[in-house]
């Protein structure tokens, strides 16, 4: 049967994570669960960031960057999961469709920079001390950040501006639980090539070329520590790159994970489940990862909630006074 091409369409459906009625209550709860967790843990890592002086260095003000883009990046993809489980509806607008594509490449091109960036400070931290506050610089710190957002807002730009382009057939159910760009562009009945030379490209220059950047750094940071007479001097200079080897050995295992699965079971509900790795748990674990074994994190929430406390008892005795 031939399919009629459709130079406009008005939605798509997004299929979710499973169709099976009894499995939609526990997949709204469970997610809905994950999503709290990620905003209020990244959120407490903004907040300890901001209120304490000691933590206004470079590491902690990407740090504080990563929680605002992990924020967002689950905000972009959870919350409409969540209407249309509880709307009993699968339906997505054209524009909302695009609209999500366009925030979620920016959001996770910018936690891949970010993550880059991170390994550059602790290598500068770890090989050059002595010149590290004239290299980290506040100036550099923030035109890096800066550079970031910029870079990936063109990326999903033009990411979005060649989805623009495609035509569309009759079937425009999206197996998925969000506006997923290789799937929409499988959706498409007019010619892709130049939508998958696209793709191929940014992955090897905004994905691989940041990991060979990590990978660069860490390698020149463990030949630093190596080259360490004191063994107390090599555990703390290791202890400072932990949580950020942790996340990015998550960021990066996950997302190969998903590719590997999806070209092994051609399954795209298969894909979809093992994308909320590095879409849900991911975002979710980085405050815990960065904040269970961090000091300096966890003594600046104590003293903020500490003041917050006293604050507050002393706000209640001053009403209660005639």
């Amino acid at each position: 049967m031939e399919q009629k091409n459709l130079t406009r369409v008005s939605e798509f459906l997004l299929l979710g994570l499973s169709e099976e009625p009894e499995l939609q209550l526990l997949i709204f709860g469970l997610f809905l669960a994950m999503y709290l967790i990620t905003v209020f843990g990244n959120l407490l890592i903004i907040l300890a960031v901001s209120s304490d002086s000691h933590l206004h260095t470079p590491m902690y003000f990407f740090l504080s960057n990563l929680s605002l883009v992990d924020i967002c990046f689950t905000s972009t993809t959870i919350p409409k999961m969540l209407l249309n489980i509880h709307t009993q509806s699968k339906v997505i607008t054209y524009e909302g469709c695009i609209t999500q594509m366009y925030f979620f490449l920016l959001f996770a091109v910018l936690d891949v920079f970010l993550l880059t960036i991170m390994a550059y400070d602790r290598y500068v931290a770890i090989c050059h001390p002595l010149n590290y506050t004239v290299i980290m610089n506040p100036r550099l710190c923030r035109l890096l950040v800066l550079v970031s957002w910029i870079v990936s807002a063109l990326n999903s730009f033009l990411e979005s501006l060649m989805v623009l382009r495609l035509s569309f057939c009759v079937d425009l159910e999206i197996p998925h639980f969000f506006c997923e760009l290789i799937q929409m562009v499988q959706l498409a009945c007019s010619d892709t090539f130049l939508n998958d030379m696209l793709t191929y490209f940014v992955t090897v220059l905004l994905d691989a070329g940041p990991l060979a950047g990590i990978l660069y750094s860490y390698s020149k940071i463990i030949s630093c520590i190596s080259g360490m007479s004191s063994v107390q001097g090599k555990y703390k200079a290791f202890s400072t790159c932990v949580s950020h080897l942790s996340v990015v050995f998550l960021f990066y295992c996950t997302s190969l994970g998903v590719y590997l699965s999806s070209a092994a079971t051609h399954s795209s509900h298969s894909t979809a489940a093992a994308s909320v790795m590095y879409t849900v748990i991911t975002p979710m674990l980085n405050p815990f990862i960065y904040s269970l074994r961090n000091k300096d994190i966890k003594g600046a929430l104590k003293r903020f909630f500490g003041v917050a406390a006293i604050t507050g008892t002393v706000v209640l005795r001053l009403e209660k006074c005639p």
